[in-house]
């Protein structure tokens, strides 16, 4: 085949967009009355060989053997754990598909109004067995694998985290995709197909720093995605955008770089439903990936050139932007995801035959935090250039479609982007957000005559060298509701950042979705013991409790019965000592299980104040050194545990590790105290590691400055699986008392009204540390001194903590009492109902989003 084209044609776009049907979404063709028509060949025969989801021993043996032999082409002579892991991910995953394939035609057939979480990470973990307790069948595939030599506790270790996320805020996304499905409720998720994730975090042994090396997350077949090659959408970047100037707002872009985004897609099973949800993922590929002719010239740099450029995009998850070169990247990164993710829900919408003003109806699209803003400037794009709507229409169209969280109200973490590179990287774009600026100056100037300083404080671009785009603010008036994730923080979102904006639109589009996490990762998957307890104690099959939470309230009459207890603290125990058994065979370190297990978990940021917990730590253990034999008999033994990851070019997060280490190194091996006190930092923190830290934990750190921790999740972690929660009052720690009862939790610090008022004295009127609080003091002396390594290297940390200890007394007094504290523990568990992210996509279903439940037969 022979193709011809006009080199006069490269770079400009094609008009009008040409919606391609791919291979997945056709509707069966109807006769005269209305029967549905078989497509081709005999209908019987094809029916009698489509198969169903494999659920007796013998059809789940024959699949795992199957997918040995030809998936794999290996024999049993050669397969190992990995394969094995290979071969049950392939059958499991074909259970899947019969699921996903009958929820997609369902959702064809139907056309329900469906919803779009987009969020740069999904931090989805382990994927199998999650999928084997959403599917019912872990016993079966369990049962099976043995029979053929396999032991699955050996074969789930096989599998490798995904790399798709970071924190918190990934998390919650995998959270609510979980749930969307358990709901039954029509949800897809678009993400990025990272190559190495973030990165995987080693340890330096001789000086204790953070060193980063590429997660090859992918290196072994993913069984979990299935790539559609048929989906793929160009993007472009760079360029110029000419307006056309025949009356309407028009542009032509054109020019630039192209790119392609291919779609992969990774199944979302909903708990004991056959609802299978998606998760579609874009890979960056270039246009053409190999210029023949810059091959030809010599130039064998150049000929790969645009590939590398391309496929750079989705290399990474958060390219440092501390450099040119990564901000550009970064950008780039994001419009890549939310075009892709725009220009596939268009054609699924066309796919329907309804007018484009009809878009809102039938699409709700949901922006975890302002990584996706882009969206609502290139849904105006797009309506404006593509689909010939004018302004008005579009806008109208587009402030019905998306949704905003807000996950932060530190005014340094809100996202701006400099106009010199929207501009260069964007043309178009910058143009329009120009337009909607114009536009929504002129609503606020009407609203608020003369009051130029409001204009200043709520336009869309701020002004300075160079002037940049506020993300935050273009996501609030491009969105038809804004929701904070806890009471506190909605409410300070309402009174802080967006308080401008709440006077001009009103109170109604403000409102709270508390977070909330899935009970079947966070308390089936990952504490499978307690999980059976409840169970036999509620007399319920689990589907049960773990869709309906509350349910857990009914444990409450249990923390009177000594049984119970003895049985809840047990579990407790088991789960400590599994935790040893891990950091033993990872870390070669040995753990002294009877001791009081404090976790502190977190990405590392100044606002987290891990800093703050060190510091407690080496109070401790200076207090130790002073005390008598007779004294230490009388204190609890504490094993603290750290684990999380700094961003590569945060410095001050990077020394707080350095200096855990160091001081771990110093106290471990103190023969004073190491059987009172020892300290761990667990590198390469992940979904995985958690779900062995959580179930073991007799009290857990949430202590961020009162009003910068927007909710949290991996406090309701903790408190799910019955570790009491160590806290300021900030976030869901709030809530999580107010349910649980403030006997219950150990708060400490001030109110989030106070805060300021502080950072004012301590900066107007200094006290010396040494008269404020001298314990503290001898703590930062310890360490300028070079106790724990090079003082010269902590100056720049402990600066941080001069210029901004009685809760843990508490905690050790209370825990003395060991038959009270497992009683707190119970009554924690009981009381988390509210915390099911199953409650907060219900809320986000029917108070924001307007969808349905679809039931799939």
């Amino acid at each position: 085949m022979t193709t011809f084209l006009d080199p006069k044609s490269i770079g400009k776009p094609a008009r009008p967009r040409r919606h391609v049907r791919t291979l997945t979404g056709y509707l069966p063709e109807t006769d005269a009355s209305g029967k549905e028509k078989w497509p081709r060949g005999d209908e019987k025969v094809w029916k009698d060989a489509m198969r169903d989801v494999d659920k007796d021993a013998d059809q789940i043996t024959k699949s795992f053997v199957n997918h040995v032999q030809t998936s794999l082409a290996r024999q049993p002579y050669n397969l190992d754990n990995l394969g094995a892991y290979q071969a049950s991910a392939l059958s499991v995953r074909d259970n899947l598909l019969v699921n996903w394939n009958e929820t997609a035609l369902q959702y064809t057939r139907k056309a329900p109004k469906r919803a779009y979480y987009l969020s740069l990470e999904f931090l989805m973990g382990r994927t199998l067995d999650n999928a084997l307790l959403n599917l019912g069948l872990k016993d079966e595939y369990a049962g099976s694998v043995k029979k053929l030599g396999f032991s699955m506790e050996d074969i789930l270790e096989q599998e490798r985290d995904a790399a798709l996320g970071n924190g918190g805020l990934g998390r919650l996304a995998a959270c609510y995709l979980d749930s969307s499905a358990s709901q039954e409720l029509p949800v897809w998720g678009y993400g990025l197909r990272y190559k190495y994730g973030i990165f995987q975090q080693l340890i330096d042994s001789s000086s204790g720093n953070q060193l980063e090396a590429p997660d090859p997350w992918l290196d072994n077949q993913n069984p979990w995605e299935l790539p559609r090659l048929d989906v793929a959408y160009e993007v472009r970047f760079y360029g110029s955008a000419d307006r056309v100037n025949d009356g309407t707002p028009r542009a032509a872009w054109t020019g630039g770089q192209e790119v392609l985004a291919i779609a992969y897609d990774v199944m979302i099973p909903g708990c004991y439903t056959k609802t299978t949800n998606n998760l579609r993922l874009w890979e960056s590929k270039p246009k053409r990936g190999f210029d023949l002719n810059s091959f030809n010239a010599g130039n064998y740099e150049g000929a790969v050139e645009s590939s590398n450029s391309a496929s750079a995009i989705t290399s990474v998850l958060y390219p440092n932007d501390h450099t040119t070169f990564g901000k550009e990247l970064r950008l780039k990164q994001q419009y890549f995801w939310t075009a892709a993710s725009l220009a596939d829900i268009i054609r699924r919408f066309k796919n329907i035959g309804k007018p484009i003003t009809e878009f809102p109806d039938y699409v709700a699209i949901q922006l975890n935090d302002t990584h996706p803003t882009l969206a609502i400037p290139e849904l105006m794009r797009v309506l404006v250039d593509e689909e010939d709507q004018p302004w008005a229409t579009a806008w109208q169209i587009v402030t019905n479609t998306f949704f905003y969280t807000n996950h932060t109200v530190l005014p340094e973490a809100l996202e701006k982007w400099p106009v010199p590179l929207m501009e260069h990287v964007l043309p178009r774009h910058m143009q329009i957000i120009y337009d909607i600026n114009l536009q929504f100056m002129q609503a606020v100037e009407r609203a608020f005559p003369g009051d130029r300083e409001r204009l200043g404080r709520m336009s869309l671009i701020e002004e300075g060298f160079p002037k940049q785009v506020r993300m935050a603010f273009l996501a609030c008036i491009g969105s038809r509701k804004v929701n904070g994730v806890a009471e506190l923080h909605s409410d300070l979102v309402k009174t802080t950042i967006l308080k401008d904006f709440v006077e001009f639109e009103g109170i109604s589009k403000f409102g709270n979705v508390t977070n909330g996490i899935t009970p079947r990762r966070w308390l089936d998957q990952c504490n499978p013991e307690l999980s059976a307890l409840i169970s036999r104690t509620l007399g319920v099959d689990k589907a049960v409790w773990l869709k309906d939470l509350h349910r857990l309230a009914e444990l409450l009459p249990q923390t009177e019965d000594a049984k119970f207890r003895a049985e809840w603290a047990a579990i407790k125990q088991r789960n400590k000592e599994r935790l040893a058994h891990h950091v033993q065979t990872t870390l070669g370190l040995t753990i002294n299980t009877n001791a009081m297990f404090d976790v502190q978990i977190k990405r590392l940021h100044e606002y987290k104040r891990q800093s703050l917990n060190i510091l407690g730590v080496i109070h401790r253990y200076l207090t130790l050194k002073n005390m008598s034999a007779a004294e230490k008999k009388k204190v609890n033994p504490k094993v603290v545990f750290f684990a999380g990851k700094a961003a590569p070019a945060y410095y001050i997060a990077k020394l707080t590790i350095r200096l855990i280490v160091n001081v771990a190194r110093i106290i471990n091996e103190d023969p004073d105290t190491k059987d009172l006190l020892s300290m761990y930092f667990l590198p390469d923190y992940s979904v995985s590691l958690a779900e062995v830290l959580i179930p073991a934990s007799d009290i857990s750190q949430h202590i961020s400055t009162a009003g910068t921790e927007a909710s949290g999740t991996s406090n309701m972690k903790f408190c799910l699986n019955g570790g009491l929660l160590l806290g300021t009052v900030d976030g869901a720690n709030i809530e999580i008392a107010e349910e649980v009862g403030e006997s219950n939790v150990f708060f400490f610090g001030h109110l989030t009204p106070a805060v300021e008022d502080l950072r004012y004295q301590h900066a107007y009127h200094p006290i010396p540390i040494e008269e404020k609080c001298p314990a503290l003091a001898n703590v930062l002396n310890t360490v300028s001194s070079g106790r724990f390594g090079d003082a010269d290297v902590y100056e720049p940390l402990l600066n941080t903590i001069r210029q901004d200890i009685a809760a843990l007394a508490m905690v050790d007094e209370a825990y003395l009492d060991r038959d009270e504290w497992v009683k707190k523990s119970i009554r924690t568990s009981a009381k988390m109902g509210k915390f099911s992210s199953d409650r907060a996509i219900n809320e986000y279903a029917e108070s924001y989003w307007n969808i349905e439940a679809q039931h799939i037969v």
